[in-house]
């Protein structure tokens, strides 16, 4: 029996059925994908080492795609990550020419979460923990005290330190220079400087005049350097005590979306970018998931393959086959399998009956039934989704808690039950899938 808090049990079932991955409560439901995980957790160790990663998750609307980013979401948060994710939309690109990848940017770090803040919003208690861990360093190297007034002067020292390293990279003088403000507002308990500080940080300046006005800094994160500066983020949050950075970005398909085929073309360049860039070493601590359809990849005309310079290193090689190389950049997400949805019906039936205080009487019949009719329909072996399946059999589980003189087999069985009138024969495999 699933022991789960009813808060978290609403919220799955609740967001389930209405089509949405819930930001909570995920191991409760996960089912299958197993290797699809490991072969994006292999990437973590090598963020851990100093390395970087760019991975693609690709599959139909429904297959699992976002599930997966949130289930890898919360694995990196508990290994000390600091994760950012967002969605793109007609408003929010990589590249635009109204701000549309800056406002990429700000969703990110809008949604930036550390373990302790898994909700977002992390980014100041981000530059805190910094602060204090450094002092905290400080106090242990030298044996200094808080009231001691040298621990100050070695506190800065050891922080100019982590400010020189950052000068080397593109925008890292820039960078540094806006956590040196931090840190002077910090020691000052200068609130309003340090609001000013992280609204430069969450790109929220639209000119110089007003950053200069208000910060005395002559330099705005823009549309063209946003990515550059998430690049700085993932190298600092790792001198200040974090195991790395991952942006997660979902609905690669608003990019295929995009009318003008030279507004694609840059923004198709920011992903080749931000791929060569992990591939080649140039950026640390850093880990990549973009997330889309197999339409937005492949097509010849609009997708990502129609980027020469990206289908060329992307495009599966003469081997594959049947095979799958999970170690490729791209990760094609396959259906699960009977046993798999029937396992994560029998969660579903759990968790619905423990919401709603009932003793269920889904059956293992029941359900291996309500999955046969399922795949039952024209196409549903080649086109069902998760999404579909999960929310058909929320609503059954509905249906059967509202009239208890009811069972799954009736409303399977009645002339009202939109899949009862399937023309078809189910696909051999599902037709026969008993246990």
């Amino acid at each position: 029996m699933i022991k789960i808090p009813k808060r978290i049990a609403r919220t799955l079932i609740s967001s389930l059925k209405g089509g949405v991955v819930p930001r909570i409560g995920l191991p409760y439901i996960t089912v299958g994908r197993k290797n699809e995980i490991d072969a994006l957790l292999h990437d973590v160790s090598v963020i851990e080492e100093g390395g970087a990663s760019f991975r693609f998750v690709v599959g139909r609307y429904g297959s699992g795609k976002s599930f997966l980013l949130q289930t890898i979401r919360n694995y990196i948060l508990e290994k000390n990550f600091v994760v950012v994710d967002g969605d793109l939309s007609p408003e929010r690109r990589l590249q635009g020419t109204h701000g549309q990848g800056l406002a990429t940017y700000r969703e990110l770090v809008r949604n930036m979460s550390t373990k302790t803040r898994p909700e977002g919003g992390a980014l100041t208690l981000i530059l805190d923990r910094w602060i204090d861990r450094v002092q905290e360093l400080t106090m242990e190297e030298t044996g200094l005290a808080i009231g001691d007034g040298a621990l100050m002067d070695a506190v800065e020292k050891k922080i100019r330190k982590v400010l020189y390293s950052l000068g080397d990279m593109v925008h890292g003088f820039d960078f540094a220079r806006l956590l040196s403000l931090y840190y002077e507002a910090y020691r000052n308990g200068d609130d309003a400087l340090k609001s000013l500080v992280i609204k430069w940080f969450r790109g929220e300046y639209d000119t110089k005049t007003e950053a200069k006005k208000e910060l005395g800094v002559n330099i705005i994160i823009t549309d063209d350097d946003w990515y550059e500066y998430l690049k700085i983020f993932a190298y600092f949050l790792k001198q200040a005590g974090y195991a790395g950075f991952f942006i997660l970005i979902d609905e690669l398909v608003n990019i295929y979306k995009i009318p003008n085929a030279i507004s694609r073309q840059y923004n198709y360049e920011k992903i080749l970018t931000m791929f060569n860039d992990t591939m080649q070493g140039k950026a640390h601590y850093l880990g990549i998931i973009l997330s889309g359809t197999p339409q937005c990849m492949e097509d010849p005309r609009r997708g990502v393959y129609s980027y020469e310079a990206l289908r060329s290193r992307l495009a599966s090689g003469h081997f594959s086959g049947d095979y799958k190389d999970l170690l490729a950049p791209v990760i094609y997400l396959q259906p699960l399998t009977p046993e798999e949805l029937l396992i994560l019906t029998e969660k579903l039936t759990e968790i619905h009956g423990l919401l709603y205080a009932y003793d269920n009487k889904v059956t293992q019949e029941d359900r291996i039934a309500f999955i046969r009719q399922e795949f039952a329909r024209v196409g549903a072996d080649s086109h069902i989704t998760p999404r579909e399946i999960i929310r058909d059999f929320i609503e059954l589980l509905d249906l059967v808690y509202q009239h208890p003189d009811k069972r799954i087999g009736d409303f399977l069985q009645s002339d009202e039950f939109a899949y009862a009138k399937s023309e078809e024969a189910p696909d051999k495999k599902f037709a026969e899938f008993t246990l």
